[in-house]
């Protein structure tokens, strides 16, 4: 409200104008100026593994570490029934067809660790064991735990509790 109106109008403009070119993506829903998006449309992805997030901010975050190099799924939202957000919402049916797909060999739930992100994982596990074809892909769920720099004496009961479920073997 404090800037000239000139400058005013044209933030509006470019809201507005954005708001028109970015649609989701027809095969991961994350948003995009064209479809497919830039991510699915790179060949040098790996196709057969598909990472399921809740929003495009947890795709952008993943793309931003370098670490992985397979294809998204953005579901767009998480189950929170306080928030009257149920099952309906997160586009199930499709990210089951995506599943689905000949070239999908592994689906890794990449959800919050939190009670919403939880409850959302189960839900999508539900739904892609129910799917036709389901023992052929391998369902994951990304790690949790200590992270790389902490200190376990400053780390939560439930972090530490997530560690040694998630611990793994080390050596030969």
């Amino acid at each position: 409200l404090r800037v000239e109106e000139g400058e005013a109008r044209e933030l509006a403009e470019a809201l507005r104008a954005a708001r028109e070119r970015i649609r989701p993506c027809p095969r991961c829903r994350a948003p995009a100026e064209r479809a497919p998006c830039p991510v699915c449309a790179d060949p040098g992805r790996d196709a057969g593994l598909l990472l399921v997030v809740e929003s495009a901010r947890d795709l952008t975050a993943i793309e931003a570490g370098g670490g992985f190099r397979g294809l998204y799924y953005v579901l767009g939202a998480r189950l929170s029934p306080l928030e009257g957000v149920g099952p309906d919402a997160l586009g199930l049916d499709a990210l089951v067809a995506r599943a689905s797909e000949p070239d999908v060999r592994e689906v890794c739930i990449g959800t919050n660790p939190d009670l919403e992100g939880d409850g959302t994982a189960q839900a999508v596990l539900a739904a892609l064991r129910a799917a036709p074809g389901a023992a052929a892909r391998r369902l994951t769920r990304l790690a949790r735990g200590l992270p790389t720099g902490g200190q376990i004496e400053y780390q939560s009961a439930p972090v530490l509790a997530d560690a040694f479920e998630q611990r793994r073997a080390v050596g030969p």
